[in-house]
């Protein structure tokens, strides 16, 4: 990847033990909070590691970490398939990419530093022929009840195709397409209330699992999210690609 330059924060490859660590400490001061340490596992190894940052400070201000994949063949090597029974991805033939532990510093609100992300990211697929992004979207804490609308929202417009459609695998699960299968959303509230990475996923032609994984370690609900490139909208694309370079 080329790198990216955009404004005030720049993206690039994680290149060194020291990038890493500092990674895994916003990852843990994010997730886990300040006095928590690091956030590391057995993954990290495997992937490649985004980094954005400040450029005049030097500032690690996000972060994600990037697991490619020959095929669908492979989905079993993923984070995601921990939580999610992932055989119905089996048969896709081209390469995918499983974007996971995307984070912002929670002390940096800029829209701008997701769009260098997305930049990022779109530079990457790009680069590296990519046909499917996928991963883990996460709600901030373990109860659903502030989110009603938001999943309720999913269940009516965005569910996984049935040839994709992940099924239940963790034992903590929020069915919420079946639970909610009668509730209508406030609009507002669920976009409120939705998370601006899934967000993102979903304007691009993003789709989710009918269920939510309630996940204690990292106090987070998460809804698997999966998104075919070919199926991204031409002029998100020209977007994409502008912000790119």
């Amino acid at each position: 990847m080329r790198g990216l330059l955009k404004g005030r924060y720049q993206a690039r490859i994680a290149n060194s033990e020291e990038d890493l660590r500092a990674a895994q400490a916003l990852r843990g001061l994010t997730f886990r909070g300040e006095a928590a340490g690091v956030d590391a596992d057995e993954f990290d190894a495997s992937c490649v590691h985004m980094l954005v940052e400040e450029t005049k400070s030097k500032t690690l201000v996000c972060c994600f970490r990037l697991l490619p994949l020959a095929t669908g063949k492979e989905i079993s090597k993923s984070y995601s398939a921990q939580y999610y029974e992932l055989s119905a991805l089996e048969d896709f033939s081209g390469p995918l990419v499983e974007m996971g532990r995307f984070c912002i510093h929670p002390d940096w609100k800029d829209a701008d530093i997701l769009r260098v992300a997305w930049g990022a990211m779109t530079q990457y697929v790009d680069d590296e022929g990519v046909e499917m992004l996928f991963g883990c979207s996460s709600f901030k804490g373990t109860e659903s009840e502030e989110y009603m609308d938001a999943f309720a929202l999913l269940k009516d417009r965005h569910l996984a195709p049935k040839r994709f459609l992940p099924r239940v695998k963790a034992p903590n699960v929020f069915r919420f397409a079946q639970k909610l299968r009668l509730r209508k959303p406030d609009l507002k509230r669920a976009q409120l209330r939705m998370p601006p990475l899934l967000r993102t996923y979903l304007l691009m032609g993003g789709w989710v699992s009918d269920h939510a994984v309630v996940d204690r370690d990292l106090n987070t609900l998460h809804v698997f999210t999966g998104l075919e490139i070919k199926a991204i909208p031409p002029a998100r694309k020209r977007l994409l690609r502008a912000t790119a370079g």
